[in-house]
């Protein structure tokens, strides 16, 4: 997940280390107990395996030792630079994606190894790059995260029923709450799939629309893959004001 998650984060622009960490735990608060002592060597692997490169920042200058003319000030600003340039050497390096790691993070995103075993922290991290997926892979997505679910909900209603005659007020009010949320979550997942397959059958009319337009005998239009993902962008943008 914290590959993904930094892989994912890249894809937008490169960053320092320190400011992944500050992503993941503003932007993506399902990480957001992610220490340095994690991050660092998540990057080195991706570093290793080719995913991601470090260069030095193009913006950093090293700072200079001011000419103060006093030999004592110079010396206490030379202590001074020293000291702080073992805490700002990791400062210094920018991450950014490769080619391999646009794959690679392509592939993570809509790998289904495990899917069952998705847990809600794993579905709403790809969910926040879902911009990045293709409108069938994002339907499966949702799909996917719809059955599971629908499972969780049919086990908390059996278990209330089970224990309808011995749990107390206070016990059975909390499973009716745990219910209650799994029932949003429900509704929340169907809104998303609905949304979803409305872009499709607009993107399929329009497309049918376009061939109408080009005459007999003409080919039809093929769509560009670019403009493809564009669209599932736009798409989830309309849809930003969901709750995750």
């Amino acid at each position: 997940m914290l590959e993904l998650a930094i892989l994912g984060l890249l894809e937008t622009q490169a960053l320092h280390g320190y400011e992944i960490r500050k992503r993941l735990r503003e932007d993506l608060g399902l990480l957001s107990n992610v220490s340095f002592g994690s991050i660092y060597p998540a990057l080195s692997r991706l570093e290793r395996q080719g995913a991601v490169e470090a260069i030095e920042d193009p913006g950093h200058e090293g700072s200079q030792v001011p000419m103060t003319g006093s030999l004592s000030g110079e010396r206490a600003a030379l202590r001074s630079r020293r000291a702080s340039s073992t805490r700002s050497r990791r400062g210094k390096k920018v991450y950014r994606i490769t080619e391999d790691g646009r794959r690679q993070f392509a592939e993570l995103l809509d790998s289904e190894r495990d899917a069952s075993n998705d847990d809600a922290r794993s579905f709403g991290l790809r969910l926040a790059f879902a911009r990045y997926l293709p409108p069938q892979a994002r339907l499966r997505l949702l799909e996917r995260r719809r059955v599971q679910l629908a499972q969780r909900l049919a086990e908390v209603r059996d278990a209330i029923s089970a224990s309808e005659h011995r749990l107390d007020v206070y016990a059975r009010s909390l499973m009716e709450h745990a219910k209650e949320s799994v029932e949003r979550d429900v509704s929340w997942i169907d809104k998303l799939i609905d949304s979803e397959r409305a872009r499709a059958a607009a993107s399929t009319a329009r497309a049918q629309a376009g061939t109408t337009t080009e005459g007999p005998g003409l080919p039809a239009p093929q769509e560009p893959r670019e403009l493809e993902a564009l669209q599932g962008l736009q798409g989830l943008r309309q849809m930003e004001g969901d709750p995750l």
